[in-house]
């Protein structure tokens, strides 16, 4: 079959490899749309090898059930899925508290489970075997759609549902990075919460396909940015913020803006550095205040993101491409040409 496939440093191709055989407990899913993250980017472009050479890429995935290897309850030949990224245990203790996206069966604590297109084969080929466990029918969802949920919706929905107790009518919520992830975070906050919503980004582009979902845009180069969040809030500051970018200035800026015993949330991987103070300065973090680094998602809030997909109030601007294109996506995504989410749509 046809995969995209990382072949070692700087090296990802389109190749033939086999087709994948279902070992007991997982299904073979034939995927008709996979996603293309910064994640694929940055193991293409690192200099050293991030994952194992080899490796298919692709942790955005929907397709259609092909065969099953055992008991599948509420799964069926032919049924569309989406994909959880996280391959949990399922029996230790986080697993079974329904946090799979804190599995503690992994390699340590900066390794997560097993997650498709960075420890084993992904999506970004004709066909992947997965969990049965892993697996959340989709029915009635454009499969290109569906495809970005498991991260694009996911880790946003699972940042903002841990705190959801803060996001009350009159709060504030300010989202830091409009782009696949950033636009789904508009969405959600309007869906799930009555919080003012503020976005910031470097573009002006990005802020112009959201300005008619928030409260209020911002450039977040503009030195007067913070300043403006204060005035927005009565010099409180917001109740929520989430990083999305996770560089330094960014970092710097969440601290800036965040209210007391306010939450702080950076799923962006832009190997930023937060300076924590401890004082009574303007630009230390106020009394309360959290930063959480939030991972993925649990398979319970990918199966509740799912089915608020279907009931067609989420959407999302994508920019599709056939699989022959799929290392222009990597290079269109790389270059800063897509607004919005890069997916590969397979033939039918």
């Amino acid at each position: 079959m046809r995969a995209i496939q990382y072949q070692g440093v700087s090296t990802v191709e389109l190749t033939e490899v086999k087709r994948p055989v279902p070992p007991p407990g997982h299904a073979l899913v034939r995927v008709r749309a996979a996603g293309i993250c910064q994640t694929d980017v940055h193991v293409r472009a690192s200099p050293v090898e991030m994952i194992p050479a080899g490796t298919v890429l692709g942790h955005e995935i929907a397709g259609t059930v092909e065969e099953i290897n055992g008991p599948a309850a509420g799964l069926g030949i032919g049924g569309q899925v989406v994909i959880h990224p996280v391959w949990s245990c399922g029996v230790c203790r986080m697993c079974v508290a329904g946090r799979e996206n804190a599995c503690r069966n992994t390699a340590g604590r900066m390794s997560p489970a097993p997650t498709p297109g960075v420890s084993v084969d992904g999506g970004l080929a004709e066909y992947v075997s997965a969990p049965v466990s892993a697996l959340v029918p989709a029915d009635g969802l454009d499969p290109a759609f569906a495809a970005v949920l498991p991260d694009a919706g996911l880790v946003p929905f699972h940042s903002i549902n841990a705190a959801r107790d803060l996001l009350r009518p009159g709060s504030t919520a300010v989202v830091i990075g409009i782009g696949g992830l950033g636009q789904f975070a508009v969405q959600l906050l309007r869906e799930l919460t009555g919080a003012r919503v503020i976005a910031m980004d470097v573009r002006p582009e990005p802020l112009e396909v959201v300005a008619e979902q928030v409260d209020q845009t911002l450039l977040s180069t503009d030195p007067g940015a913070a300043g403006e969040v204060l005035a927005a809030t009565g010099g409180y500051g917001a109740d929520f913020v989430l990083d999305l970018v996770g560089n330094s200035a960014t970092l710097a800026l969440s601290g800036a803006i965040v209210a007391p015993y306010g939450a702080i949330r950076v799923p962006g991987l832009s190997d930023g550095v937060f300076e924590f103070q401890t004082s009574q300065l303007q630009t230390a973090l106020p009394w309360g205040a959290s930063l959480t680094r939030p991972y993925s998602g649990t398979h319970q809030e990918l199966h509740d993101l799912v089915a608020l997909a279907q009931t067609g109030r989420l959407t999302a601007n994508l920019v599709r491409y056939g699989f022959g294109d799929a290392l222009r996506a990597i290079d269109d995504l790389e270059a800063g040409k897509v607004r919005g989410r890069a997916v590969v749509v397979f033939d039918s």
